[in-house]
């Protein structure tokens, strides 16, 4: 491994253990006001093989829906999910469980994904906010 390659390796590797460990609920600045939930981590895609399968809402799973699974937000829950290295963002509601693999906080239908311009990278670092 040449020394370029392991560099831009403990790069990603020091951003991703410092997005691993970032996630808060941020107190709102009046007593009136909700918490804030905010989670940072890695989102992923729905596999095309997912299309039509019931999702834990009892709903169908639809590539073209804005619809996004996560592993403890009450189904129902709208989201905001923003690309922290590009600023991009889509508005997703929860309808589902998930992701099952270590170190992804959220897993996105086709069409947000599309939206955050990650189709061809299959993965992102996101900033996952409570609507």
């Amino acid at each position: 491994m040449g020394a370029s390659t392991k560099k831009r390796l403990t790069c990603f590797l020091t951003f991703l253990l410092f997005v691993l460990t970032t996630s808060a609920t941020v107190q709102a600045g009046t007593p009136h006001e909700e918490a804030v939930h905010l989670e940072t981590g890695i989102a992923s895609f729905y596999s095309d093989r997912f299309q039509g399968s019931p999702t834990a809402s009892g709903e169908l799973f639809d590539q073209q829906a804005l619809t996004a699974a996560h592993p403890s937000l009450p189904l129902g829950t709208k989201v905001l999910v923003e690309r922290a290295d590009t600023g991009q963002a889509v508005e997703v509601l929860i309808n589902d469980r998930g992701p099952f693999i270590e170190g992804r906080i959220i897993d996105l239908s086709k069409r947000a994904a599309r939206e955050l311009g990650m189709l061809r990278r299959g993965l992102a670092p996101v900033l996952v906010t409570v609507l």
